[in-house]
């Protein structure tokens, strides 16, 4: 997987220019990581949001209007568009095919990333979330917003703010993201061609086994195993469940 930052330093980037950023990458999603903020100080836990079926319906109207930008704006569902002849009915079947995958996509990928948050954060919501927000207006890539926690509780302010916590969150973000694409891996991607595309292989630990044995069987080396399962020391109790990383 490639990451592209919508930014490299602390400063304002536009809601719509996100998206821009994003399809200029030719991204397979986008992926918005924010902390979450009230006016009192007892809510605490990370959730994942996707689009609103209202903010939806009304973004579409929008690009409707924009029928001399599709084809620069929406990437390939654009291009199918500018083959329409400007007819409206095509146009409309085409977005709302494309808007419905996108924030179907979006809700099973938010759904993989809440059950590897769970494992090492507090959840605040434990099914995705939907909400009216611009970053995630994007009819042609799916995209989902994070709230990694409330800055608003000091106790989750604190975790916020420190480096170990910061990583635990990242990487449950990325073994979500993994966990999705191993069972759905886009068209044309080194992740679709190899074997180890479609579900991960798993292994559940058994009396006697450790790290260094099960790592010889599936012929990968234990400093690999551990750091696909984001595992600390070589110690591995029994009925312990290990994603073992492709070949």
């Amino acid at each position: 997987m490639r990451a592209v930052l919508t930014r490299t330093g602390d400063y304002y980037v536009n809601l719509n220019r996100r998206s821009e950023i994003a399809r200029k990458a030719k991204a397979d999603l986008l992926l918005s990581i924010h902390a979450d903020s009230v006016a009192n100080s007892g809510p605490r836990g990370a959730s994942v949001w996707v689009l609103s079926s209202n903010r939806a319906n009304r973004e579409m109207a929008g690009w409707l209007e924009k029928q001399e930008r599709q084809s620069e704006l929406l990437g390939g569902v654009g291009a199918v568009i500018s083959q329409t002849d400007g007819n409206p009915y095509l146009t409309r079947t085409f977005l709302d095919l494309s808007m419905d995958k996108s924030r179907a996509d979006s809700y099973a990928i938010s759904e993989h990333i809440l059950s590897a948050m769970s494992k090492v954060v507090r959840l605040h919501k434990r099914k995705p979330e939907h909400a009216s927000l611009a970053v995630l207006k994007s009819p042609d890539i799916p995209s989902l917003l994070v709230e990694a926690g409330f800055i608003s509780n000091p106790q989750e302010e604190q975790l916020l703010l420190t480096a170990a916590h910061q990583q635990q969150v990242a990487q449950a973000v990325f073994n979500g993201l993994k966990s999705y694409y191993r069972q759905n891996p886009p068209g044309g991607t080194m992740m679709a061609s190899q074997p180890s595309g479609g579900p991960a292989r798993q292994h559940k630990v058994q009396s006697g086994e450790s790290l260094s044995l099960i790592a010889q069987r599936y012929g990968i080396s234990v400093s690999r195993l551990k750091g696909h399962n984001s595992l600390k020391s070589d110690v591995v109790r029994i009925g312990q469940v290990l994603d073992i990383p492709g070949s």
